[in-house]
């Protein structure tokens, strides 16, 4: 079997077919080795390391949420609850992370789960003229733009982090 035959990755191909975005499906890559971290990904593909967008499972309120961040952005959990209304916002198990959107932690793509998750997509991805997320194996990506991850999730645009270095922030 290729890496592109593969169960998750051929899925995430479809779904953004489906969507429109036959481009993104033929642009997915197999790297040589698992980029389980967006720097591991960014170095892989020779892009900074924040045109990576990162999927986050979190559980808020005992519910999925699902959370795209730039991969030079830590999200704020207390933030997150905020914008999300929730009482408790706390990162996802490996198991509740596989059980929400059928993917491995390391391979989590911003589509192709079993049910839509409620999605925030980290607006400082918007700086960035392609971005790339994960195509639901460790070591696949698509690339995409942030725009088209704010209208593939049906997720919101949201300032989920703030890094010292931010001058938006």
């Amino acid at each position: 079997m290729s890496t592109l035959e593969h169960r998750g990755v051929a899925a995430i191909a479809d779904a953004l077919r489906a969507a429109g975005l036959p481009e993104a499906a033929a642009g997915i890559r197999f790297l040589d080795d698992d980029v389980r971290t967006a720097a591991a990904a960014a170095a892989a593909l020779g892009i900074p390391v924040g045109a990576i967008a990162n999927s986050l499972v979190f559980i808020a309120d005992g519910e999925p949420l699902l959370v795209l961040t730039s991969g030079d952005h830590r999200a704020d959990t207390g933030k997150l609850a905020e914008l999300v209304g929730a009482t408790e916002v706390r990162k996802a198990d490996p198991a509740f992370v596989r059980e929400h959107t059928g993917q491995a932690i390391g391979g989590v793509a911003p589509i192709g789960h079993p049910e839509p998750l409620r999605t925030l997509v980290d607006s400082h991805l918007e700086r960035y003229p392609a971005v790339w997320a994960a195509a639901g194996h460790p070591k696949s990506v698509f690339p995409t733009t942030y725009a088209d991850l704010v209208t593939l999730t049906g997720g919101t645009a949201a300032r989920v982090g703030v890094e010292e270095d931010d001058p938006f922030s």
